[in-house]
């Protein structure tokens, strides 16, 4: 099993000054040495206190919690990276279950489930339930029940972060981390931790009601590449659905007495079912085009297994330093060595 140094363990900040010299040192305490802390530019002496208790600190060159996990995914070297918020709500004694699936191999992506064990107080009514709709969301649109998509307590390796393609800036890069594991077929799984409450004096830098709104949009944003019939579709079905609410509205007043004619309302409604027709179909056909497209990419990486295997078979038969045919090696080395001792005798 790979030891801990092989392990980074990556902490975004932002003002966590009453909190992130008790998180380093407990992940110290547990021989985790390698500890990023990437700050966004705190104002309340996180960055030093950080660096007092051995941790490395480098200053995000941008913003937003996302922007500061992808600067750090470049030049992160370990090959296991185990990511958690910088506010003592993560506890280290579950950091070990977190990594086992990739210790193993079993998994690439790990996710920590914090409604497995939450502490009262951990998360407010409010929160929970904006958790649960979005959970529930990704589950719908993703075909994937992930338990806890926004949980900041994730592990994986530095390899499967490479084929993660993340653009999201702030808190929505966990929702684009769950998604994009999903698209690329990333083996994730779920694991049940420990969730606490915040300390009384740390203050947190979630916005509950524009942030909510941040991740729902970015929900469905990235369901445009990986299920497009939800994202067409439902834009679509709400269209069509105006069209013939409209559409009932002027055959209603134009069939009961007294008749009224309403040609302006009667168009819109035709082109909101136009519209709302076509982007269904193009909801199908766009998934028809993903669904080939994950065919070829799955069949491409067999092909690539294949070729990798064949040619690892090809060198174990043929290992280096092998004789020659006919021996010519073994008879061009007695030869040599003949000559050096008929030249000795002569000597």
């Amino acid at each position: 099993m790979p030891d801990r140094s092989e392990v980074c363990v990556l902490v975004p900040t932002l003002n966590e000054a009453a909190t992130i010299g008790t998180v380093i040192e407990s992940f110290s305490e547990h021989g985790f040495e390698n500890v990023l802390v990437v700050d966004g530019d705190s104002t309340d002496g996180t960055k030093q206190i950080a660096r007092d208790h051995g941790a490395r600190v480098m200053v995000q060159s941008g913003s937003g919690k996302g922007q500061a996990v992808r600067e750090a995914l470049r030049h992160i070297e370990a090959p296991y990276i185990l990511m958690l918020d910088g506010d003592a709500t993560y506890r280290v004694e579950d950091a070990d279950a977190m990594l086992e699936p990739l210790f193993s191999g079993q998994a690439e992506h790990v996710i920590g489930d914090r409604f497995a064990d939450m502490e009262s107080g951990a998360m407010s009514r409010l929160n929970r339930t904006g958790n649960r709709i979005i959970n529930r969301a990704f589950s719908w649109i993703h075909g994937r029940d992930l338990q806890d998509i926004l949980s900041g307590y994730r592990a994986f390796t530095r390899e499967s972060a490479e084929r993660l393609t993340l653009t999201e800036a702030g808190f929505g890069i966990e929702t684009e981390m769950a998604v994009e594991c999903v698209k690329h077929g990333v083996r994730t799984e779920v694991v049940p931790i420990r969730y606490e409450a915040r300390p009384d004096e740390s203050e947190t830098n979630l916005h509950p009601f524009r942030d909510g709104a941040t991740i729902i949009l970015t929900l469905y944003q990235m369901a445009k590449t990986n299920n497009p019939l939800f994202y067409f579709g439902s834009v679509g079905a709400l269209s069509s659905l105006v069209g013939f609410a409209l559409g009932g509205y002027v055959a209603y007043d134009w069939f009961v007495p007294p008749r009224t004619s309403h040609e302006v309302i009667a168009i819109v409604s035709v082109f909101s079912i136009l519209v709302g027709v076509q982007l269904l179909i193009f909801g199908v056909l766009s998934d028809m085009i993903v669904a080939l497209n994950r065919e070829q990419t799955r069949r491409l990486e067999e092909l690539t297994e294949q070729l990798g295997r064949e040619r690892s078979d090809a060198v174990s038969e043929d290992p280096a330093g092998r004789t020659p045919e006919n021996g010519s090696t073994s008879a061009d080395g007695d030869s040599e060595a003949d000559e050096l001792a008929s030249a000795g005798d002569r000597d």
